[in-house]
C-alpha cells in the first residue's frame, strides 16, 4: 500500500516470502494490490530455486523473468555464544545422551504428529521444543501411543535453544504442507554444524537442506521415512558428522550474514545500473 501511495519511480526490490497458502478468502481480495506491487518491482526476490518454480505466483509469465534467488539467513553474531546447559537437567537428558530436536511453534503445517508418531520405535529422545496450538493434541498423541522418549520442553530461551541445538544429533523439521516456506530453525541447526532432517514440500527447506549431503530429505507425512532417517544417523557417528560439517559449510557460502550482505550489494548495484 506504501509504495502504490508514493508511486516512486525509483527501482524497486521486493523479497518475496510466502504464497498466500491457507487464507483464500482474504488471499482474494489482496490479490490485485499484490499483482500491481509485483508488476511494478524491477526484481523479485526469492528465498530458493524451489520455491520460485513451484509458486504459481513467482512463476507467473508476467513476472518470472524478474526473479532472482537469494536465500534466508542468519547473522551469527545475533545469537548467544554460550548455550544454557541447565536445560538438559530439566529434560532429564544426561551428558552422552543422544536425543533428536525440534524447535517451533506448533501449528498444523509443523508435522509434528508425524515425529511423534516416528518417535514410537526409536532408540533415543525426541525433544520438542516450542508451543502452539497443536500442542495438547501432541501430548495426547504420545501418551496414547506410548512414546515416552518424547520430551515435551515447552518455550525454551535463546540460551537453552543454543544448548539445545549444539547437543542434538539432528534437528528435525517434518512439516508436510507448503504453509512452511523456508524453515528457518534448518538454518540455525546448520550454523552450528548439527545434521538436518526435512521433508520435500516443494520449498525452501529442500534448499536449505541438500538431500544426503547435509542430511536427509523424506517424503512428507512419512513417519517411517522419518525414522528410517533418525536412525540412520544414531547408528552411523561418522556419517552425522560428516553431515553436520557440511550443513556449517554450506551455511558460511549460502546462509551466513556475509554471504546475504554479498548477494544483496550485487543485486542493488544491477538495479542500480
Amino acid at each position: 500500500m506504501l509504495h502504490a501511495v508514493v508511486r516512486s519511480d525509483r527501482p524497486a526490490v521486493l523479497t518475496y516470502i510466502s504464497d498466500v497458502v491457507r487464507q483464500r478468502w482474504l488471499g482474494s481480495a489482496y490479490a490485485p494490490l499484490m499483482w500491481r506491487t509485483l508488476r511494478q518491482m524491477r526484481v523479485i526476490v526469492a528465498n530458493s530455486p524451489a520455491y520460485a518454480k513451484t509458486s504459481p505466483v513467482l512463476s507467473h509469465p508476467d513476472i518470472h523473468d524478474k526473479v532472482r534467488v537469494i536465500p534466508l539467513g542468519i547473522e551469527e553474531s545475533s545469537y548467544p555464544k554460550d548455550g544454557d546447559d541447565a536445560i538438559f537437567k530439566r529434560l532429564g537428558i544426561s551428558a552422552d545422551e543422544p536425543f533428536f530436536l525440534f524447535i517451533g511453534v506448533l501449528r498444523y503445517y509443523k508435522g509434528a504428529h508425524f515425529l511423534v508418531q516416528a518417535a514410537k520405535n526409536l532408540g533415543a529422545k525426541v525433544v520438542i521444543a516450542g508451543s502452539g496450538p497443536e500442542g495438547a493434541s501432541l501430548q495426547s498423541l504420545a501418551a496414547e501411543i506410548g512414546a515416552d522418549n518424547v520430551v515435551f520442553a515447552g518455550q525454551v530461551s535463546d540460551a537453552e535453544k543454543v544448548a539445545l541445538l549444539k547437543r542434538c544429533r539432528a534437528l528435525v523439521l517434518p512439516s508436510h504442507l507448503r504453509s512452511e516456506a523456508y524453515g528457518m530453525v534448518l538454518v540455525e541447526a546448520a550454523m552450528f554444524g548439527r545434521p538436518l532432517i526435512s521433508c520435500e514440500i516443494g520449498t525452501g527447506t529442500s534448499f536449505v537442506n541438500a538431500h544426503e549431503e547435509t542430511g536427509f530429505v523424506v517424503a512428507p507425512e512419512s513417519p517411517e521415512e522419518l525414522m528410517r532417517a533418525m536412525n540412520t544417523l544414531l547408528a552411523e557417528d561418522a556419517l552425522a558428522a560428516t553431515m553436520g560439517s557440511a550443513a556449517r559449510v554450506r551455511y558460511e557460502r549460502l546462509f551466513s550474514g556475509p554471504a546475504l550482505g554479498q548477494a544483496y550489494a550485487a543485486l542493488f548495484h544491477e538495479v542500480a545500473e
